[in-house]
């Protein structure tokens, strides 16, 4: 970190970084180095997951300034006989601050700046680096001043950085047609969603659904005997938050989901939706919990001209708020001793931020490697908000973000921008609740060039499957981004085995994102000209440039484009003499490139992106001399 620190006058300053742990008391103090013109910068390692605080303090140094000083009038042949007596006493004062085996030497120092001999031989003392440094271990604060702030860094574990999450529906896992799906038939599926490269399988709600203002396919406002509801309509008999829906199966059907998730490297996600149906227990056992309207109903979840009648909201303004927040974060605590670590938040921007900031600090400071998603479309300030109030990660914009010029912008937006020092963006094509038009009308090949785009613009993505593999493209109706026969209010089968799923890719470039570091951060993201509306071209490196990987995507699912692309090879750390290699990932091809620009070409009737490892060439001289033939 950096920071301007300076003083009235001449005086010479010392600066220091305060550094701890949230969990330890005392501050770790690091000197900070000058970088000219009053800035400073200090660094202190954050090894540990948790939460660091930091600040900065600065003061006066009355012995550097005048052993500065001293230096200066020796140099220009002055007497520095009453200068010598004024450092004899600078060191005198410091040997009261010192230890006893430091205010030893001090004092004896002190006596021999200010005793009978030579000036030559006294200054040269005074300016011994060693009585330096005892001085520096025993400084004068009196007028030290601190930042008066503390700042707070979270260390957070690799997945937040860097995941791939599968979100599936567990009552549609049943590969029988008909048969409601079980945690069970999630544990089955397992090795098809690591065998893809997912490390994050997120559930949707797992809870007791209500019947009251039960939901019927397609959002129908009525619904049969037969009809599963809606699983964020959260509560029944059965239960509530913290129950299971019984024909999902049992808590120990979710512990041994979550164990054989983790020998797979997969992390199971659950959903947290503090919202709950009319029939959930809490609703009779606190009334108070929700807003009640005047004519003696409760107020249902609206978004207006939008209707949810199967969902209650909590009222947050309740008078009775502190029990439900406690009740709220115990529902937390309740998946975490279960074996959970991550959990996908809908609709956080509905809730107070004071609440969250509240909720996430008790999580974290027991339980520090714990993840929290936002799933907040809603107003850019408010998203950043609360990834400043403690969420981990939060969904994007990335949806509707479909030109070159939209990518591009918002892309650079959220890595060039202060954004990056707090907000994590985690990029969907599709959601449950989205399909967008490019996806409903681009065919298969929209599916493709927009999975390869979320998944190598940033460096956590995720999908709604199998509806995304399978291509899923049916609107309920023109115009609308739900989904036709949406699994949300009725039970699907899926036949993974299809020929057309789009698996074969989904697996080819998660082990791409895996054996490239350079995908695994958004922190050297660039796009780069290229001479054709429908291509966006970008790459990202490692620090080192090791490791350059270059993308480039057709954005047109119908036409085959090319162009020229120009490439800034001495920031991707490559000689602009010498030829180098780009070498296709997904097609498995090497060609050989010279200098900046160089064209490509992508028809998505084969495939509407590249990806190239960029990397010196291997090659002879002869095969050389043979490219430029």
């Amino acid at each position: 970190m950096e920071a301007d620190a300076f003083v009235d006058g001449h005086d010479e300053v010392r600066v220091v970084l305060l550094h701890r742990r949230s969990t330890v008391s005392g501050w770790t103090e690091t000197p900070m180095e000058a970088l000219g013109n009053d800035r400073w910068r200090g660094t202190f390692d954050a090894a540990h997951i948790g939460r660091y605080l930091y600040t900065v303090m600065a003061w006066p140094d009355h012995f550097a300034t005048w052993r500065r000083d001293l230096q200066r009038r020796l140099e220009a042949g002055q007497d520095v006989s009453v200068d010598l007596l004024i450092g004899s006493d600078l060191v005198a004062r410091t040997a009261q601050r010192a230890d006893a085996d430091d205010a030893a030497l001090l004092e004896t120092w002190g006596v021999e700046l200010r005793g009978e001999g030579s000036l030559e031989t006294r200054a040269k003392l005074a300016l011994d680096d060693e009585l330096a440094r005892l001085v520096s271990r025993h400084p004068d604060r009196h007028m030290a001043t601190t930042y008066d702030r503390e700042l707070e860094v979270v260390v957070d574990p690799e997945r937040a950085r860097f995941s791939a999450w599968y979100e599936l529906f567990p009552r549609s896992a049943s590969r029988t047609a008909g048969r409601h799906g079980t945690l069970q038939d999630v544990i089955a599926r397992l090795p098809y969603v690591a065998g893809l490269g997912f490390d994050v399988l997120y559930l949707p709600p797992i809870h007791p659904i209500g019947r009251t203002f039960r939901k019927g396919p397609n959002n129908v406002t009525t619904a049969d005997a037969s009809d599963p509801g809606v699983p964020w309509a959260i509560g029944a008999v059965e239960g509530g938050h913290t129950a299971i829906h019984p024909e999902l199966g049992t808590l120990e059907d979710l512990r041994s989901l979550v164990v054989a998730a983790e020998r797979l490297g997969v992390a199971v996600a659950l959903d947290l939706a503090y919202q709950t149906s009319p029939d959930h227990p809490l609703v009779r056992e606190h009334p108070n919990w929700f807003r009640q309207r005047p004519d003696g109903t409760v107020q249902y979840a609206e978004n207006p001209p939008k209707k949810y009648q199967d969902i209650y909201p909590f009222d947050f303004e309740s008078e009775e708020w502190q029990g439900l927040w406690s009740e709220l974060v115990g529902i937390v605590r309740y998946w975490i001793a279960q074996g959970i670590r991550i959990f996908r938040v809908d609709n956080p921007h509905t809730k107070p931020f004071a609440f969250w900031a509240w909720l996430i600090g008790e999580i974290k400071r027991d339980e520090p490697d714990v993840l929290f998603l936002a799933e907040a479309f809603t107003r850019p300030k408010v998203m950043y908000r609360l990834a400043k109030v403690g969420f981990s990660q939060s969904y994007t914009y990335f949806t509707w973000r479909t030109t070159k010029q939209e990518l591009t912008d918002y892309f650079i937006e959220l890595t060039r921008t202060n954004l990056r020092e707090f907000f994590r963006p985690n990029v969907w094509p599709n959601t449950p609740d989205i399909l967008h038009e490019v996806l409903q009308h681009g065919g298969r090949q929209a599916f493709e060039f927009r999975f390869v785009l979320a998944a190598t613009l940033a460096s956590s993505y995720g999908i709604y499957g199998p509806p995304f593999e399978l291509g899923e493209h049916a609107a309920r109706e023109p115009g609308s981004e739900e989904y036709l026969h949406s699994e949300k209010y009725e039970l699907r089968t899926w036949d993974l085995d299809r020929a057309d799923s789009l698996a074969p890719l989904i697996r080819q470039v998660n082990a791409i994102r895996r054996a490239h570091p350079a995908l695994q951060s958004n922190d050297n993201l660039a796009f780069h000209p290229i001479d054709d509306d429908r291509l966006v071209a970008y790459s990202k490196r490692t620090d080192d440039r090791s490791d350059v990987v270059l993308m480039v995507v057709n954005l047109d699912s119908q036409r085959a484009h090319a162009g020229t692309i120009e490439l800034p090879l001495d920031e991707l750390g490559i000689d602009p003499e010498q030829p180098f290699e780009a070498v296709d990932l997904l097609a498995g091809t090497t060609s050989l490139w010279l200098g900046a620009s160089n064209r490509v070409e992508l028809d998505p009737a084969r495939c509407p992106a590249t990806i190239l490892h960029l990397r010196p060439t291997a090659r002879s001289e002869t095969d050389f001399e043979r490219f430029l033939a």
